[in-house]
């Protein structure tokens, strides 16, 4: 395991257990889901298996298809746990990794997602539209398998969040709750958005069509963009307009969605 995991799954060990200490009551879950493992993989994989799981598809079975995906992948353990430094440093209530890997289910829908894009580019795709739609049904999370998505990635709340097939998210993109990244029509082929480095998208946008929002651009809460958006300036509106240039080279580390100084750059009322 690299130095990083090891690191960050050495800190989740101490956390469960120091909670076990202060809330006995709670002791048993943490020892069944963190602390009778010895890495992050192998406990992550046990914890997505029983939420994905079903009476007509048990747990068991997910996990060895998890632990596999994991022994021929590595490296999606550590784009996990990218992830989960990602959301403790962009989410205030995001305290405790241990935490986040149990309870944030954007956390936990990004994962189960990696295991079905696995599936899908190795020609499972049965396989991966089942664990697509268990996403769906459990977390209220909508990735097509086929989907393109880097590392470093919040998903903060996530409900409602709808990722089409062709759409592209790059490393270290902020996105929040009823999000939709989506075609415009009865197109096909490449037709969903394209979505680089450091972008923050605010609650409730929808971004419909093959257009690409820039690096390090803004996405202002409840925006329709239809529209190429440049690297580093503020959208937002209905449909969206360009408001300005962001604040920060990163918006989606910086987490801020007021656009007041964006309108003020272009002589705008806020």
């Amino acid at each position: 395991m690299p130095t990083e995991v090891q690191n960050i799954w050495t800190r989740i060990l101490a956390e469960a257990a120091n909670e076990c200490e202060r809330d006995h009551q709670i002791s048993i879950f943490l020892e069944q889901h963190i602390l009778r493992y010895d890495n992050f993989g192998d406990a992550l994989a046990m914890l997505l298996s029983v939420k994905l799981g079903s009476k007509h598809f048990p747990p068991l079975v997910l996990q060895v298809l998890f632990e596999d995906f994991y022994r021929h992948c590595p490296d999606q353990v550590e784009n996990a746990a990218c992830d989960l430094v990602a959301t403790q440093e962009r989410d205030p209530a995001a305290v405790y990794y241990f935490e986040i890997m149990l309870f944030l289910k954007g956390f936990q829908a990004l994962q189960a997602y990696r295991l079905a894009h696995w599936l899908w580019k190795n020609g499972r795709k049965t396989m991966a539209y089942f664990i697509q739609n268990r996403i769906s049904e459990v977390f209220a999370v909508d990735i097509h398998p086929a989907a393109v998505i880097g590392k470093g990635i919040l998903l903060d709340h996530a409900t409602s969040l709808v990722i089409g097939e062709t759409a592209v998210v790059d490393d270290n993109v902020s996105i929040l709750h009823e999000v939709t990244l989506g075609g415009t029509g009865k197109e096909t082929g490449d037709r969903h958005p394209k979505v680089r480095k450091s972008v923050l998208i605010g609650a409730g946008a929808k971004i419909l069509g093959n257009v690409v929002i820039g690096e390090g651009a803004k996405v202002g809460a409840g925006s329709v963009v239809l529209d190429d958006v440049p690297p580093h300036y503020t959208v937002v509106g209905v449909p969206a307009q360009i408001v300005g240039k962001t604040e920060v080279p990163e918006p989606s580390l910086d987490m801020n969605q007021r656009v007041d100084a964006a309108r003020r750059e272009t002589g705008e009322n806020p």
